[in-house]
């Protein structure tokens, strides 16, 4: 960033830019211990950060079959329970932790033919390359620039004062509601970034062959949560009930049965008349149960889907957009240095604290700011190199965003709500980090202190714009 913009240009409140106290010398030795965090991980990735990979899709893989299972016996409400709860951690897991870190092409280092970011798609309604460009390289580009980050509020909501109010802003609390349940549908429709469209930088075409894309997505996922896995799961109990002679729990009549009888009484033939009840009979006797099979498994996918949509609109958002992240205007940013950059992913993002498997279910996101800073580091190294990063930001007095996920979430909705309407000021930053007092009262020595003076690794696939299927990030050169 330039050194003569000391000052975001906030509208009614100034508010002092994080980089306004470092010189160039500061950010040039910020980009290089940044860099040598990286190198240091990148040269030391081997068979445990391999197996990692490999035994969370197993797991993930195994959630999905027990759910399934469950499912057979849908009917039941215990079985529904657990059959749904299966499925939804199995849909965050793949979304999260599996989909959204290969296809960042942090596990490209294996050169797996299967584990790539050229290669894996995921279960959800974005294409997997236009999701790479708008959030691999778009977003992970162009951090927190207002009118370059596509991902700023999502082209649909004011998260940030700076943002021009139009009373369509108005509605946003109810369109975000709908976006946390609906959030698949509505992040694919972003990537087509239609805005691209509208400005000439996008053709028609293009858009229709996306959107081709994002219906054989559609398609896909309908097939296969609302008609293929209840129509399985029905057949299942169907076989069941006949082995059995009807003898498994079920309602007493079914749904065609009732269709059934209902036509028997209307003006036909009385022969007519009685092979519709004949039928209703049998139906009565075997399908109830299969019936209510494929309902409920159906009514499991919907809910499965929806915990999912739920679960990444919070751990998306609450990274992103709390009261303690940055955005910058395009004229802070020109000629910004490899330092500049770093630091501005430092300050747009910010962590939530949870335990090791909170981590695991949101896709080592919950390590924000560590993704920001190594978009393209395994997700596993995020929590090993955090004490580092909080080294730096401690040296060169920076802040480190991070707080419990009820914090943030709160931050974030009340601003959604607040700058609905016009007006509003940036809410208060937070000042540079430091660590925790010993118990003497003295400051506790730093976790990070013996990585001070380290060097790069040699690595060939340094840095955090390497060449990779996945990331395609474009930070400035070292």
């Amino acid at each position: 960033m330039t050194r003569s913009i000391d000052r975001a240009d906030t509208g009614s409140q100034e508010l002092q830019s994080p980089l306004a106290h470092l010189s160039d010398d500061d950010l040039e030795q910020i980009a290089k211990e940044f860099d040598a965090i990286h190198d240091e991980v990148y040269s030391s990735l081997g068979d445990k950060d391999r197996q990692y990979i490999k035994n969370v899709i197993a797991a993930q893989r195994q959630l999905v079959v027990a759910g399934r299972v469950l499912l057979f016996a849908s009917s039941s409400k215990p079985a529904w329970v657990a059959g749904t709860a299966c499925l939804g951690l199995a849909k965050i897991l793949e979304n999260m932790e599996i989909g959204h870190n290969v296809m960042h092409g942090q596990w490209d280092w294996m050169n797996d033919p299967d584990i790539h970011s050229s290669v894996w798609d995921w279960d959800t309604a974005s294409t997997a390359e236009a999701w790479k460009h708008s959030h691999n390289y778009i977003h992970h580009t162009f951090t927190n620039i207002r009118g370059l980050d596509k991902d700023l509020g999502y082209e649909i909501m004011r998260i940030d004062p700076h943002q021009k109010w139009h009373p369509v802003y108005l509605a946003q609390p109810v369109y975000n509601a709908l976006l946390t349940v609906l959030f698949e549908w509505g992040v694919a429709l972003h990537d087509l970034d239609l805005e691209a469209l509208w400005a000439g930088e996008k053709s028609a075409g293009q858009v229709l062959e996306e959107l081709k894309g994002i219906a054989g997505k559609a398609r896909a996922q309908f097939v296969k949560d609302y008609v293929g896995w209840p129509l399985v799961s029905a057949a299942l109990f169907g076989l069941a009930q006949v082995a059995l002679q009807g003898r498994l729990p079920q309602p007493k009549t079914s749904r065609l049965g009732r269709r059934l009888r209902s036509t028997s009484t209307g003006p036909i033939g009385k022969d007519r008349s009685g092979k519709f009840r004949t039928a209703a009979d049998l139906a009565d006797r075997y399908l109830p149960g299969v019936e209510k099979t494929f309902l409920a498994t159906v009514l499991a996918d919907v809910t499965a889907n929806i915990i999912r949509n739920v679960w990444a609109h919070a751990i998306i958002f609450c990274g992103h957009f709390p009261d303690q992240t940055y955005t910058f205007s395009k004229k802070e940013v020109e000629n910004e240095s490899r330092g500049g950059w770093y630091v501005r992913q430092l300050v747009g993002a910010a962590n939530i604290e949870g335990t090791p498997l909170f981590h695991v279910m949101s896709g080592n996101l919950g390590y924000q700011v560590e993704h920001h800073l190594f978009p393209d580091m395994p997700s596993t190294r995020y929590a090993e190199v955090a004490p580092k990063v909080k080294d730096i930001c401690e040296r060169y007095e920076l802040p480190y965003n991070s707080g419990r996920l009820g914090k943030q979430w709160f931050m974030v909705h009340r601003t959604i709500a607040r700058l609905a309407f016009p007006g509003g000021k940036p809410r208060p930053k937070p000042g540079p980090y430091r660590r925790s007092q010993d118990p003497q009262g003295g400051p506790a020595p730093s976790e990070a202190a013996r990585f001070r003076d380290r060097l790069p690794a040699d690595h060939p696939d340094a840095g955090p714009e390497h060449d990779g299927g996945g990331v395609k990030v474009d930070p400035p050169p070292r």
